[in-house]
């Protein structure tokens, strides 16, 4: 049994990573917490969906261009300090989102341009941490390290809606988003105590640390750099285009909401189940994480995670297909389909969950130490970008042909293309570990 549960080997080497992993579980609850009261507030001000879905452009757009120039910024000076820098600004805005909560401001344009300012500050803060991680761990531990971070993310996401409707419901906005005031000085906490990280100082081969001559220059010029290395890259490169494939192909998010309505039954609660089932998927992939630190072929894992979580989102649209030929219950609950559907959500997580362990294991091993923040930032991008791109699709489909078919269909193309791929660049499949050719 020890032996499936998660490595904890990188919280007892590193006390650093110890320090930074635990500043970051705290502080990930108390984000999400801030997440779901600002759209409960933005709701409650405008009494209109499309106002509270104008928080994720004005989230977005910020996180896109800084995770871009973040990334830049990371590579060129010591990383402790953009971290520091930017988790200080994460805090400053979570500060004045509390702050015009107890002013009683109640104006949606000041909590948009807050929300702008804190996804900006994540943009440069998330690559600047994913290119610290390997200087702290060493590139053997890669694997256990981010499995463990995966499991932060999970809890998280379970944990944070939750608390966050309960604490809006009973003591209001602006204790909730004080209680994320308080647990962000962990993570400025830890950042603190990390010692300092230049650029060029990282462990590009099992564990020796390389210097390379520390450069200053943040432009465009940057940036361009930077996706000059991914294109020469294969395996890199291919870690963002069979990610991009799940996304774009194989997206339910939007969909959710028509399938609790009239498809499933029970409405907010059905999305509620089936989004909670996702985020225990990723919860058990990292508690049970052991067995993938014994991984070497990681880019194998890759694609049969892809193909995992293509047949379990064609899977998840038998169920709502079925679903749709039953009467929905007269008190507006779900239906029994709602089970099947939950467990199919659920193995996607685990499927998405592996795959995004090991798309940024070799994402961190395989890029020079003088690149990762550039490339960390095309991460984010990636991973911000791709669902968003998924929903547009999977909404125009579902227009067309229903959400049923919408799933099986991508589902079933989402594993055509990462089939393609893998055919187009059979070498991504013979990655290994143990010898990380970009």
């Amino acid at each position: 049994m020890p032996r499936l549960l998660a490595d904890l080997t990188p919280l007892r080497v590193s006390p650093d990573f110890r320090r930074l992993w635990l500043g970051n579980t705290l502080s990930a609850v108390g984000s999400q917490l801030t997440l779901v009261a600002v759209s409960l507030e933005v709701y409650k001000l405008t009494q209109s969906s499309l106002y509270v879905g104008l928080l994720g452009l004005f989230a977005v757009v910020p996180l896109v261009v800084a995770g871009l120039y973040g990334g830049a910024v990371a590579d060129a000076f010591d990383r402790r300090r953009v971290a520091l820098a930017s988790a200080a600004v994460l805090w400053l805005a979570t500060a004045a989102i509390a702050a015009q909560a107890w002013a009683g401001l109640e104006n949606v344009w000041v909590l948009y341009a807050l929300i702008a300012v804190h996804s900006g500050a994540v943009g440069i803060n998330q690559p600047t941490r994913g290119a610290i991680i390997p200087a702290l761990v060493g590139v053997k531990l890669l694997p256990a390290a981010n499995a463990l971070n995966m499991l932060t993310f999970s809890v998280a996401m379970m944990v944070g809606p939750l608390l966050g409707g309960v604490l809006v419901a009973q003591v209001g906005y602006a204790w909730t988003y004080s209680v994320d005031v308080v647990t962000y000085l962990a993570a400025l906490w830890a950042i603190w105590r990390l010692p300092p990280l230049p650029p060029g100082q990282g462990e590009d081969s099992g564990g020796a640390a390389t210097l390379s001559p520390r450069r200053r220059r943040v432009g465009l010029g940057s940036v361009i750099e930077g996706f000059g290395f991914l294109a020469t890259r294969r395996n890199v490169r291919m870690t963002f285009l069979i990610d991009l494939a799940a996304m774009i192909m194989a997206a339910p998010r939007a969909l959710l909401p028509a399938i609790g309505a009239v498809l499933i039954g029970g409405g907010e609660t059905t999305v509620g189940v089936l989004l909670a089932a996702t985020a225990l998927g990723a919860f058990l992939t990292g508690l049970f994480s052991g067995p993938l630190g014994r991984v070497h072929w990681h880019g194998a894992a890759v694609y049969w995670s892809v193909v995992a979580w293509g047949l379990c989102i064609c899977g998840f649209g038998v169920v709502v297909y079925l679903a749709a030929g039953s009467e929905l219950p007269d008190d507006g609950g779900a239906t029994a389909w709602l089970w099947p559907a939950a467990g199919f959500m659920l193995l996607a997580g685990v499927a998405d969950s592996v795959s995004g362990v090991f798309r940024n294991t070799i994402l961190q091993s395989a890029t020079p130490d003088r690149l990762r923040g550039r490339l960390q930032g095309v991460f984010i991008v990636v991973v911000a970008g791709g669902p968003r791109v998924g929903d547009l699709v999977a909404g125009g489909a579902a227009n067309i042909v229903g959400e049923p078919w919408t799933l099986m269909v991508g589902g079933v193309l989402c594993v055509a293309v990462a089939t393609g791929l893998m055919r187009w660049q059979p070498g991504f499949l013979r990655y290994d570990a143990r010898r990380p050719v970009p």
